[in-house]
């Protein structure tokens, strides 16, 4: 039986958020080709920067209480990649390569909270 750890939630709950985000991403370039105007409300800025704070907020608690906990920077370092790459990509709004840096992004992060995860199950 698995015994999930205040971090081990907060880490499931990042990992949610960035399984939402993807979801997002993808959902807004397939309306944004079908409906112009169901697309537009998808791609408002506001949604990606409360959606990247949220994701700042939460990977920062989440991955900062595993170096605590456990000691290991690597999934830190690894999360903080994923949070830039997707802070770099909202810089990114008229080349559409937003959505598929984001969605790299997106997935690096979770890769970051997974090893803290799994670091954490080690202690």
């Amino acid at each position: 039986m698995q015994r999930f750890t205040a971090g081990s939630r907060l880490d499931r709950l990042a990992m949610g958020l960035s399984g939402l985000c993807a979801v997002h991403c993808v959902a807004s370039v397939v309306l944004l080709g079908l409906l112009a105007s169901a697309g537009g409300l998808l791609g408002k800025p506001i949604i990606h920067e409360v959606g990247l704070t949220l994701a700042m907020i939460i990977g920062a608690v989440a991955l900062g209480r595993g170096v605590r906990d456990h000691g290991l920077v690597l999934p830190a370092a690894v999360g903080v990649v994923g949070l830039a790459t997707m802070a770099y990509a909202m810089t990114l709004h008229e080349t559409g390569y937003e959505p598929a840096l984001t969605i790299i992004g997106v997935l690096i992060l979770a890769l970051g909270h997974r090893l803290n995860m799994h670091a954490a199950r080690r202690v």
